[in-house]
């Protein structure tokens, strides 16, 4: 009877496996189902090959878990740059009738507001930024860690992360602030790509044995980015906290689901969620 070995593998992961096997005389058989690539063995021999493959990771120092969605081609790709691109084209309409401070009355972060059921500003005040250098640092953000989220996670699910992670910090600072507290940009969503991607690496490295030490450094480098970048002379530091702190715990949740997000229609999918939230939020 046979029993299945690995799951969830790469292709490459699946052959290279099945090498390993097969140089020592033991029958296995690879099969393919839409997450991933299996390794299966007969069960007489099922602990014999674990022991061989577990020598094989040992000497190797490799693992399934510690090259997570290396081989979804799907996941290259710059949506980093496309929403850069949506915060440029937002800022010229919302700054080009003289009409911005109505706006940012409307459509901001206010903490009572939100509190009072306006949750559509949680998503608006993403979107709304003072001047150009206040665009400019947010764009360089998204650009740079947005691209990092997709190229983890997809375009899809790596969009819907970002967005989640800066509506669920802008409404964690209206909490904290309850009233007579307003902010605006896109920089809590920065804050949360950079905790999304502080998570997969400090999830990554925790999986490999030999590097669990080094697998809180992500986690505090990106507490000193935030530091860095995120406490400045207009900086909304409750935010960006908040927004960091989503993000990590939305890149934990990705992590833990990742084989059940690796289908199209899923990273689709979340495309059009992220469009409605937008649509909903300005025109609903």
């Amino acid at each position: 009877m046979l029993k299945q070995l690995y799951k969830y593998l790469t292709q490459n992961q699946a052959n290279i496996y099945g090498l390993v096997l097969s140089s020592e005389g033991v029958p296995y058989v690879i099969k393919k189902d839409a997450r991933g690539w299996e390794v299966w063995v007969e069960e007489s021999v099922c602990d014999h090959a674990c022991d061989l493959i577990a020598k094989y990771i040992a000497e190797n120092q490799y693992s399934p878990d510690s090259e997570i969605q290396k081989a979804s081609e799907y996941h290259h790709s710059f949506i980093g740059a496309w929403i850069s691109m949506l915060l440029i084209g937002c800022h010229f309409r919302s700054d080009m009738y003289g009409q911005f401070n109505q706006i940012v009355r409307e459509y901001g972060a206010s903490a009572s507001a939100i509190l009072d059921g306006e949750i559509y500003r949680t998503v608006t005040a993403l979107m709304l930024h003072s001047d150009y250098v206040h665009l400019a640092g947010n764009v360089a953000g998204i650009f740079i860690f947005g691209t990092a989220v997709s190229s983890i996670a997809g375009a899809g699910v790596g969009s819907l992360m970002i967005l989640a992670s800066g509506i669920l910090g802008n409404y964690a600072n209206a909490v904290l602030f309850e009233y007579g507290h307003i902010s605006i940009g896109a920089s809590t969503a920065v804050f949360g790509s950079v905790g999304i991607s502080a998570a997969y690496q400090f999830y990554t490295k925790i999986k490999m044995g030999k590097q669990r030490m080094q697998a809180w450094l992500p986690l505090a480098g990106g507490l000193a980015l935030l530091g860095f970048l995120g406490t400045g002379k207009r900086a909304d530091l409750t935010a960006h906290l908040f927004g960091f702190i989503a993000g990590i715990g939305l890149g934990l949740i990705y992590t833990l689901l990742r084989h059940h997000l690796q289908d199209k229609s899923i990273q689709i999918g979340s495309v059009a969620a992220c469009v409605i939230i937008l649509i909903l939020a300005w025109f609903g």
